[in-house]
């Protein structure tokens, strides 16, 4: 299944150096993906989930002050049971590198609403509308794909 983890640059470049992402929370199209997106077809659920990590990035932002502002999403192949808890939610135990498929990454003109987005995202996720807008505004931003090859060669890293 490909599954989709939020990361910060500084946790892909650990990722990198490790040559493993480490275990942890992924998001894929898992069956409360498919029952909360009923007439979603397979490309719209897996936006679903590649927007859910998103989100979970922005999460790992707000945590992370000296962290660029920037999005990072690594797509990877691989397996784990669903959280029930959370809708699209993987656990994940360490995926090798030769598992990852992309990374999805902000380029840096969005850093000033990746920002401002992850500022307000707690409080989103507690129900606020106005950080839920800003939140939004953040997932109009396409992220941009590199093949897992590109990343060494990216300046960032």
């Amino acid at each position: 299944m490909r599954v989709y983890v939020p990361l910060t640059f500084p946790l892909l470049r650990a990722a990198l150096a490790a040559g493993e992402l480490p275990a942890g929370r992924g998001y894929g199209v898992t069956p409360g993906l498919r029952e909360h997106y009923a007439s979603g077809d397979a490309e719209e659920l897996e936006e679903a989930a590649r927007a859910l990590a998103a989100v979970g990035s922005l999460r790992l932002l707000a945590a992370d002050a000296s962290a660029p502002r920037r999005r990072v999403v690594v797509a990877i192949d691989a397996d784990g049971p669903a959280d029930p808890a959370e809708r699209g939610a993987v656990q994940l135990a360490p995926v090798s590198r030769k598992h990852w498929a992309a990374a999805l990454l902000d380029d840096d003109s969005s850093a000033d609403v990746i920002a401002a987005a992850a500022d307000a995202v707690t409080d989103a996720d507690a129900g606020d509308e106005d950080a839920a807008f800003m939140v939004s505004e953040a997932d109009d931003i396409e992220l941009q794909w590199f093949g897992v090859q590109e990343l060494e060669h990216l300046p960032d890293l």
